[in-house]
């Protein structure tokens, strides 16, 4: 398939682009810019200048191929719900320029949209209601688009997904603790992130892309739930400061808008992900995959 991709650029989108190219795929490439264009090049992938702001750029590209997938998301937390917003947009784009022709579109959501106390699994529906988490656009939109025909899926990643390159929520972790001096856990730190290698996420999207059928979700993840203590603990060995815990009051202090993915617990399955599509998470765990110098350079 020649397949367009958004994100094509960043830290998972990268390596989907990479997958799909190894399998024999061809690959179109968003980019914003002239260093995302020469990278994309690089790898032996086309180029498609645009952005997640310029929606008919996303309308031609989509237009343009035999399959989309949607890795991309702007991550700025101070417009959160903006950004969901514009997410919300660019799927419904994306999704019109496929009505009728079936041809697969896969977009992106959050296992941390479940937090049931229990190993969310992908017979989950997203919540919904005035008081959910804004990235449930994502998956509402979805649901406005497969109403108009399209085949859309969903890929669901986890709080991590870690290995070279990775500049999400472990890495603010170690900031936050190299600057405070302490690493913190919330309570008795047992709260679970599942959490996912970035090359078994790639491999998943090419998988499910070739696979998927309408209103398919999967779950990208490699380890159900690692006790967040597990981690803060790592951390405080690696950049030799104390390991401790506080309550939530201490901790929002602490991680301030980051508090609440520190105290979250949000366990999650893909069991039923794997037994669809054979997908099997092989690259090295989170606590394995942390403990290299890699992610504590400075």
């Amino acid at each position: 398939m020649l397949v367009f991709v958004t994100g094509a650029t960043g830290f998972v989108g990268s390596a989907v682009v990479k997958e799909l190219l190894s399998a024999g795929h061809q690959v179109l490439g968003l980019a914003r810019s002239d260093a995302g264009a020469a990278s994309l090049v690089a790898v032996g992938a086309a180029v498609h200048r645009g952005s997640l702001q310029d929606l008919e750029s996303l309308r031609r590209g989509a237009a343009l191929a035999d399959g989309v997938i949607h890795a991309a998301f702007i991550h700025d937390f101070s417009e959160f719900k903006a950004n969901c917003e514009t997410d919300r947009q660019v799927i419904e784009t994306l999704g019109a320029a496929l009505a009728g022709t079936d041809r697969p579109l896969l977009i992106t959501s959050r296992t941390g949209l479940l937090s049931l106390g229990r190993p969310a699994t992908e017979d989950d529906a997203a919540p919904s209601g005035p008081d959910v988490v804004p990235r449930v656009a994502s998956e509402e939109a979805a649901a406005v688009v497969a109403a108009r025909g399209v085949r859309v899926s969903i890929v669901r990643l986890p709080p991590s997904v870690h290995g070279d390159g990775d500049h999400g929520f472990v890495p603010m972790l170690i900031a936050i603790a190299r600057e405070k001096g302490i690493s913190v856990y919330v309570g008795d730190g047992f709260n679970r992130w599942p959490a996912v290698h970035r090359l078994d996420a790639a491999r998943l999207y090419r998988v499910a892309l070739e696979q998927a059928r309408a209103g398919d979700r999967f779950h990208g993840v490699g380890e159900e739930g690692v006790p967040f203590r597990n981690i803060a603990a790592l951390i405080g060995r690696r950049l030799n400061v104390p390991v401790i815990s506080q309550s939530p009051e201490k901790a929002a202090a602490h991680f301030g808008w980051f508090a609440h993915f520190a105290g979250m617990d949000s366990p999650a399955s893909s069991a039923r992900t794997q037994q669809r599509l054979g997908w099997r998470a092989t690259q090295p765990g989170l606590i394995a995959d942390l403990d290299r110098d890699t992610y504590f350079k400075t």
